[in-house]
C-alpha cells in the first residue's frame, strides 16, 4: 500500500466505522432507471428539468434530443457501489468495469477511453457544468450527487471536445437542493461497509452543506460455478463542502470543494491479475457567480474551476508475454499520472424578443499532463526504465458559442440553432525516458453545430427533431509525437491530422400525462476521421498517427415508457404505489466500415445490440408506515469484442484477432424499504438474484475451463463480477 492510501485510510476508517457503529446501511437498489420513469409516482413526471443543454433549466420534452435523468430519489434508494453500477442499473449504454476502479463506457458507438482518460475519449463527463477531469465514472463517490443528467442526442454546443457520444453531467448537492441532517450506514456480503454523513441549511444570506462519505470491500464472490475472486477489494472516501452566499434577489455566489478517492482496488484485468493494484483520486475546486437584470429578461453565470486528478498505478506483473511464451516480468511497476486543470465558463441568456431564447458563451482552459514510472523485476531484479503510459502534455483551448432558440404558434413550435468554435494549441513536453522524444507544439480547430425543433400539436405530445455535431480534439501525442518506443520502433506524430468528428441526427416522439408516459427516438451518429496509428510503408517497425478511412455508423431505435398502475386503477387514492418501467434501445446497424481487414466481422465492437432495463414497483403509505418493494431487471443484448485476453488456441478462439460475439444476460435485482418512523428508514436488498456469472468484455470468466492460457494470467482462471449480493440497514433523517 502507498503512504497516500495509508494515509486516506487512517483518515477515512475512523469516520467510517463510528457511522456503521451508529447506522447499518441503505442497502437497496437503484430505483427508476430513466427521466420519464424517474417520476413516475408524480403528477408532473414528464416535465422533469434539465440545465445540460443550455444551461439553464428547460424541460425533458423541450429538448430536440434524448434526455435521461437518475434523480435523486434513485441515488438514495440505490445499493450501487459506484456510479458505474447506477448507470449500468440505467441501461445508459455499454459499461466495462475491468475493477472496481476502472471505468469505460460507450454511447451510441462513441466510447471513453479505458483508463478514463478524458482528453482520449469520445463521451463527455461533466460534474456541475465542467469538465470532471475523467471519464472513468469509478473514481467518483455517489453520496454527495443531486441528480444526473445524460444527453444522448443531438441537443448542444456549448460543450467542446469529447462531445461524440453523449454528455454525462453529475450534478452535486448544496444548500439549496439539500437541507437537514442524513446519516447513513451500510453492511453486507463480503464485508461491505459503508457510511455516510451530510448537513445542508440556510442561515440569513448563507447557505451549506457538507458531505463525508467512506467504504470498503474485501473480495467478492463470482456467480454459480465460481470462486473467491481474489484481487477485488477496494476502499472508498469522498468529501464535499458547499457555501453559497445569496448577494441580494438577483445575485447569487458559491465556492465548492471536493475530493473523491478509491484506494487499494484491485486490479484483475484482462489476466485475472493477483498482484495489481490501482489508487485513483479526483479533487476540485469551484467558484460560480450567477445574475440577472431587475426584469430577468438579461442573466449571466461565470464559472471558474481547479481541477486534479490523479491515477497511481501499481501493476506487478511477474508473468508476461514474449514472443508467445511467459517471460519474468515485474514485482513492481509504478505508474502516476496527475491532470491538472484551470479553466472558466462564460454564459449570457437574453430574452429581449418575445417568444425568443438566445445564449452566448465563452470557455477558456488549459490542462497539464505529467506521468512518471518506475519499474523493478522479479526479486529485486534490476530492469531497464521505460517512459510513462502518457506522454507529458500541456493543452490551451479557447472556445466562443452562440445558441438561439424561437417559438411560435403559442409556443406550439420551437426552432434552436448553435454554434461553436474552438481553437486550441497542444504541446508535447519532455517525458521521463521516452528516447528521442521531440518537443514540439501543434494548432488545432473545430466547428461544431446544433440544429433542432419541437412540435405540439395537443397538450400531451411533443414531436422532435433534431442534427449536430461534435469533435474529439487530438492529443499532443497524436500531433506532434517523435519517440522512440520501449522495445524498439519509432512512432511519429501528425501535424495535419483533423479531429475526431461526428454527426448525429435524430426523430422522436414524447408522450406525457399523469398515468402514462413513453418516448420513442430513432438516431443515427456516423463518426469520422478517427485517430489510429499505421507502420509507415517501407520502414520497419515504424508508424504514423492517421486518421482512418472507414466511418463508424449507428443506426437504432431508443424507446422509454412507464405507467402508474394506482392511479390508472384508483385515481382517488394516494395511498397506494403500483407502477412499471421499462426503457432500452436496439441497434439495427452497427457498422465499422474502417473494421481492420484481418478481423471476422465489421460490426462495432463495444456496443450491445440491444439493452433493455425493466421495473415494477409496490408499495402503501397505509397506518403511517411507508413501505415500497421494488423489482428491477436490465437485459444486456448481443455484444461484438476482439478481447485482449490471452485465451487458448484453438480452445478458445481460432486465433488472437478473432472478434468474439457475447451472448446476452439479464440480472434481477430486489429491493425492500419500511419507514420505522418519520426519521427512521430500514432497507433490505439483493443484487443479482439468480446469482449469474457473467461480465460483460471479459471471454474467460472465473470457472473451470475458462479458456484463459493461464501461463500469462498471473493468479486468476478468468474474471467476473460478482455473484449473488446481501445489503441491510437504515438510514437517520432529521429535518
Amino acid at each position: 500500500m502507498t503512504k497516500r492510501a495509508r494515509c486516506a485510510k487512517k483518515a477515512v476508517l475512523p469516520l467510517r466505522y463510528s457511522l456503521l457503529v451508529t447506522a447499518l446501511s441503505v442497502g437497496a437498489l437503484t430505483d427508476l432507471p430513466v427521466a420519464i420513469a424517474a417520476e413516475v409516482d408524480a403528477p408532473e413526471g414528464g416535465d422533469n428539468t434539465v440545465v445540460t443543454v443550455t444551461g439553464r433549466p428547460q424541460k425533458v420534452k423541450d429538448v430536440a434530443g434524448t434526455v435521461q435523468i437518475i434523480d435523486q430519489r434513485a441515488l438514495q434508494t440505490s445499493g450501487a457501489q459506484s456510479l458505474t453500477d447506477v448507470l449500468a442499473q440505467h441501461a445508459v449504454g455499454f459499461l466495462s468495469q475491468w475493477s472496481p476502479a476502472q471505468t469505460s463506457i460507450n454511447i451510441r458507438g462513441a466510447a471513453s477511453d479505458g483508463q478514463g482518460r478524458d482528453f482520449n475519449g469520445q463521451v463527455l463527463v461533466l460534474i456541475d457544468g465542467r469538465r470532471a477531469g475523467t471519464a472513468n465514472l469509478s473514481k467518483i463517490a455517489p453520496s454527495a450527487i443531486e441528480r444526473i443528467e445524460i444527453i444522448r442526442g443531438p441537443a448542444s454546443v456549448i460543450y467542446g471536445s469529447q462531445n461524440i457520444g453523449g454528455v454525462i453531467n453529475i450534478i452535486t448537492k448544496n444548500g439549496l437542493n439539500t437541507k437537514g441532517i442524513t446519516l447513513s450506514g451500510t453492511g453486507g456480503s463480503w464485508g461491505l461497509g459503508k457510511g455516510a454523513f451530510e448537513v445542508g441549511g440556510k442561515k440569513g444570506h448563507f447557505d451549506y452543506f457538507v458531505s463525508l462519505s467512506g467504504g470498503r470491500s474485501g473480495d467478492y464472490h463470482s456467480g454459480e460455478g465460481g470462486g473467491r475472486e481474489v484481487n477485488t477489494q477496494w476502499v472508498r472516501d469522498g468529501a464535499l463542502a458547499v457555501v453559497g452566499y445569496q448577494i441580494n434577489a438577483l445575485n447569487r455566489v458559491e465556492l465548492s470543494g471536493r475530493i473523491d478517492g478509491i484506494y487499494d482496488s484491485g486490479f484483475r484485468g484482462s489476466g485475472a491479475n493477483y498482484y495489481s493494484k490501482d489508487n485513483r483520486i479526483n479533487n476540485s475546486a469551484d467558484l460560480t457567480y450567477t445574475g440577472s437584470t431587475k426584469n430577468k429578461k438579461i442573466d449571466w453565470s461565470a464559472h471558474f474551476y481547479d481541477v486534479h486528478d490523479e491515477d497511481n498505478f501499481h501493476w506487478a506483473s511477474p508473468v508476461v508475454y514474449s514472443n508467445g511464451k511467459p517471460a519474468a516480468g515485474t514485482s513492481a511497476d509504478n505508474n502516476k499520472r496527475n491532470l491538472d486543470i484551470v479553466g472558466s465558463k462564460m454564459i449570457v441568456h437574453a430574452r429581449l424578443l418575445p417568444h425568443n431564447d438566445a445564449l452566448i458563451g465563452s470557455d477558456l482552459e488549459q490542462s497539464v499532463l505529467r506521468s512518471t514510472r518506475r519499474r523493478v523485476g522479479v526479486n529485486g531484479a534490476s530492469m531497464s526504465q521505460t517512459a510513462p503510459y502518457d506522454n507529458n502534455q500541456t493543452d490551451q483551448f479557447v472556445a466562443f458559442y452562440a445558441q438561439d432558440q424561437h417559438r411560435f404558434f403559442h409556443d406550439k413550435v420551437a426552432l434552436s440553432a448553435g454554434i461553436r468554435q474552438t481553437w486550441g494549441h497542444t504541446r508535447m513536453d519532455r517525458t521521463p525516458y521516452r528516447t528521442g522524444l521531440i518537443s514540439r507544439t501543434a494548432p488545432y480547430q473545430a466547428t461544431t453545430w446544433s440544429v433542432g425543433t419541437t412540435y405540439k400539436p395537443v397538450k400531451n405530445i411533443t414531436l422532435r427533431a433534431g442534427a449536430a455535431s461534435g469533435f474529439r480534439a487530438p492529443t499532443a501525442t497524436e500531433l506532434a509525437a517523435d519517440f522512440d518506443g520501449f522495445g524498439g520502433g519509432r512512432t511519429f506524430g501528425n501535424p495535419n491530422l483533423k479531429p475526431e468528428r461526428n454527426q448525429q441526427i435524430e426523430v422522436g416522439l414524447n408522450y406525457t400525462d399523469t398515468i402514462w408516459q413513453g418516448d420513442v427516438a430513432l438516431f443515427q451518429n456516423s463518426i469520422r476521421n478517427r485517430i489510429t496509428t499505421q507502420v509507415r510503408p517501407g520502414y520497419a517497425n515504424t508508424y504514423d498517427y492517421v486518421n482512418k478511412a472507414g466511418n463508424l455508423l449507428i443506426r437504432g431505435i431508443e424507446l422509454q415508457g412507464a405507467v402508474n398502475m394506482a392511479r390508472l386503477l384508483w385515481p382517488e387514492r394516494n395511498d397506494i404505489k403500483w407502477s412499471f418501467y421499462s426503457n432500452g434501445n436496439y441497434n439495427f446497424d452497427m457498422k465499422d466500415e474502417g473494421a481492420a481487414a484481418n478481423l471476422n466481422t465489421h460490426t462495432a465492437q463495444r456496443v450491445y445490440r440491444y439493452q433493455v432495463a425493466m421495473g415494477a414497483r409496490f408499495g402503501s403509505t397505509l397506518h403511517g408506515h411507508p413501505w415500497n418493494v421494488d423489482v428491477n431487471g436490465t437485459v444486456q443484448g448481443t455484444l461484438y469484442y476482439d478481447t485482449e485476453e490471452h485465451l487458448l488456441i484453438p480452445q478458445a478462439e481460432p486465433r488472437s484477432s478473432y472478434v468474439h460475439k457475447e451472448a446476452p444476460y439479464t440480472i434481477w435485482n430486489l429491493h425492500m424499504d419500511y419507514a420505522v418512523t418519520h426519521n427512521l428508514l430500514v432497507n433490505f436488498a439483493i443484487t443479482n438474484l439468480t446469482n449469474l456469472n457473467y461480465h460483460p468484455v471479459f471471454i474467460a470468466t472465473d470457472h473451470a475451463n475458462s479458456g484463459l492460457d493461464t501461463r500469462f494470467s498471473n493468479g486468476g482462471i478468468g474474471t467476473s463480477l460478482p455473484g449473488r449480493t446481501f445489503q441491510g440497514g437504515l438510514v437517520l433523517r432529521f429535518d
